[in-house]
């Protein structure tokens, strides 16, 4: 058997806030509850399990390869709710699209960093 990521947990401050924030802008279906468990689901059947998180807890990064035409109406949702976004996960070039293909970086309201890409790094 091929490994597979099947699943990760995310902290969040709201697990429903942040899990319905992350399904809006990346335009997948409505967040499911399993468990303690909020769930966004990608198109490759990997999981997002948010997970309420009262303490501090470091930012991560997670990273979604999308089509061209998810992208466009990806940046449309985005710029729509008049969100900060960066060419890079450093955010040191705010309001940029990055021309590795095209991808940028923005928040969650959990503070993680989520990226956007139309081609992986390396291709």
């Amino acid at each position: 058997m091929a490994v597979q990521l099947n699943h990760t947990i995310i902290p969040a401050h709201d697990k429903q806030t942040s899990a319905g924030f992350l399904a809006e802008i990346l335009g997948l279906g409505p967040p499911t509850s399993f468990g303690p468990f909020v769930c966004v689901e990608t198109a490759n059947g990997v999981s997002l399990d948010y997970s309420d998180r009262p303490s501090p807890f470091e930012p991560a990064h997670y990273a979604f390869l999308v089509t061209e035409d998810e992208f466009d109406a990806l940046f449309a949702r985005v710029t729509e709710r008049r969100l900060r976004y960066w060419a890079d996960p450093g955010h040191t070039r705010e309001g940029v699209i990055n021309d590795h293909g095209r991808g940028f970086d923005f928040e969650d309201p959990s503070g993680h960093n989520m990226e956007v890409l139309t081609r992986p790094y390396g291709a």
